[in-house]
């Protein structure tokens, strides 16, 4: 073994033994023995999982695996991989090993940051059961793609492992490639399997909400291309005759990316309404990603259909989400609710979430949460997922409306983690509150959007400088302060993410508000 400039463990390249003959991927071959490997997961939950000192591998694969076209209107995507390395938490179990696989080189400074935080473990004794490994391929294909293309390097990942019977992957979101590479390696994902995934789209989304009886906004489901989007512009507006505006989401999207607005204004109500809006749907479709015209947008749907429904307004609203996991024994919880912060033009970008919901609601959210993942277990769905909802106030309480099930990982995933392996707590769900292993109740606010041109330029050492001088780290013995995140975005596209943790919710928006002074005046010319 070598050892790199961090000292992690460096793998040599070993030349690859003769081929091995693989089931062809997506054929019932590939999926039969995908799901013998996951009874295996099965067995390891219950007998490895728990087993705080047991000699357990994680490989971490933080593939993107998503439509190429929207992915690429990210700034800085193939950093996104880095919002994972919130899993080096593990590591404060102390033989447990973490194989982490990226696109490109992670600096060895940002991998430092991380396991400076672990909690009761030094960092020379994780950074031995640390192995980091890259594509060198900053393309815009999946991750996963990029593995499965490099058999020297799928080796590589398997001499890593010091006993594959106690060993599992890790993915940000499983697809058929996920699938393929959980085969290839010969080890079990901790993850949905792809044949479900329909599941989570927005139409499968609509019909597991109308399954658990939760109120959904008005709309159709199970739509093909432009000829339904039309149909269904038209009878919601005649079923609902003071709708002001519509939502059309692909079925795939994602980040808000995937959906566009249409305005009803100056529709007639002469009995002409579908031809109006036939006519005008064009130029009334404000579509959010800017990259994409009409046609673009109108193309993508028909490739992925999607759902057209009533766009949920009021005077006082709110993006609440609630974070569930199925485990592999097909038991359902709820460990976190989230208020989102939206933001574009048409407040359909995420952009950042405050830990926990307004204790107003987080207890419904909650259980609406747990409704559906209860009805996704049914079904053999495992792993993390998110519900988000639309929430008006209607008199002295609230209307909440289930608007999509995001089947991954996602934006408010790491930043709960880094909670969760920081404070070793626990989110009461019934409650909506999150307390410590000493009873002490935390928040956070998180964002993966703290952008400025003025902070291009700067190298994760400079950020890291910058934090410590103006006592930005988080601090161990209070459990409050700031983790950054997406470190590696910084300096190229003057970009990164942050995790403000407090004891109130003003307490973690003033850590917030502190974080953004520091570096506007840190980068002021």
């Amino acid at each position: 073994m070598a050892i790199d400039t961090l000292g992690t463990t460096v793998a040599p390249y070993p030349a690859p033994e003769s081929p091995e003959v693989f089931p062809t991927p997506e054929s019932q071959f590939e999926r039969d023995r995908f799901r013998q490997l996951q009874h295996e997961l099965l067995e390891q939950y219950e007998h490895v999982f728990p087993d705080m000192t047991a000699e357990k591998t994680v490989v971490i694969v933080p593939s993107l695996s998503m439509d190429k076209e929207i992915l690429e209107r990210v700034d800085g995507f193939v950093h996104y991989e880095e919002r994972m390395l919130s899993l080096l938490m593990l590591l404060r179990m102390p033989r447990t090993h973490v194989v982490y696989v990226t696109s490109t080189h992670i600096d060895p400074v940002i991998v430092d940051y991380y396991l400076h935080l672990l909690p009761g473990i030094t960092g020379n004794h994780a950074r031995q059961r640390l192995t980091m490994l890259n594509c060198c391929d900053s393309s815009s294909k999946p991750l996963s793609q990029k593995i499965l293309e490099r058999p020297r390097l799928m080796e590589r990942i398997r001499n890593c492992i010091p006993r594959r019977e106690m060993a599992h992957i890790s993915c940000f979101n499983t697809t058929h490639l996920e699938r393929t590479l959980s085969v290839r390696l010969n080890l079990p994902l901790f993850g949905c399997d792809p044949d479900l995934l329909s599941l989570g789209s927005k139409s499968g989304s609509r019909k597991i909400f109308r399954n658990c009886g939760l109120n959904m906004p008005d709309g159709f489901e199970d739509l093909s291309d432009e000829n339904n989007i039309i149909d269904a512009l038209t009878e919601l507006k005649a079923r609902n005759p003071g709708l002001s505006k519509a939502v059309v989401k692909m079925n795939d999207g994602f980040s808000g990316e995937g959906n566009s607005i249409f305005s009803f204004e100056s529709v007639p109500d002469n009995g002409s309404t579908k031809r109006w809006i036939k006519e005008n749907l064009r130029e009334k479709l404000q579509i959010v990603a800017e990259a994409f015209n009409y046609d673009i947008f109108i193309d993508k749907f028909k490739a992925m259909g999607g759902i057209v429904e009533a766009f949920i307004d009021g005077e006082e609203k709110r993006s609440p989400s609630a974070q569930c996991i199925v485990d592999p024994k097909g038991f359902a919880e709820v460990i976190s609710t989230h208020d989102q912060l939206l933001g574009g033009e048409s407040r359909q970008i995420f952009l950042g979430a405050n830990f926990p919901a307004d204790s107003e609601y987080a207890g419904e959210i909650g259980m609406h949460g747990l409704a559906v993942a209860r009805e996704l277990a049914k079904h053999g769905v495992i792993g993390r997922f998110s519900v988000d909802f639309i929430s008006v106030r209607e008199g002295s309480g609230w209307a909440h409306y289930a608007v999509e099930i995001n089947l991954r990982k996602g934006g408010t995933t790491h930043p709960n983690l880094m909670l969760q392996g920081l404070t070793i707590g626990k989110y009461d769900v019934a409650r909506g509150i999150y307390l410590t292993a000493n009873g002490q109740p935390r928040y956070y606010f998180s964002s993966d959007n703290v952008k400025s041109e003025s902070y291009k330029g700067l190298t994760p050492h400079d950020l890291i400088d910058i934090a410590i001088y103006n006592r930005l780290q988080y601090d161990g013995s209070s459990m409050q302060g700031v983790m950054f995140h997406l470190i590696g975005a910084l300096s190229q596209y003057g970009k990164l993410g942050v995790v403000c943790i407090g004891d109130s919710h003003s307490r973690a928006n003033a850590f917030y508000r502190k974080t953004l002074q520091v570096l506007n005046k840190s980068t002021r010319q």
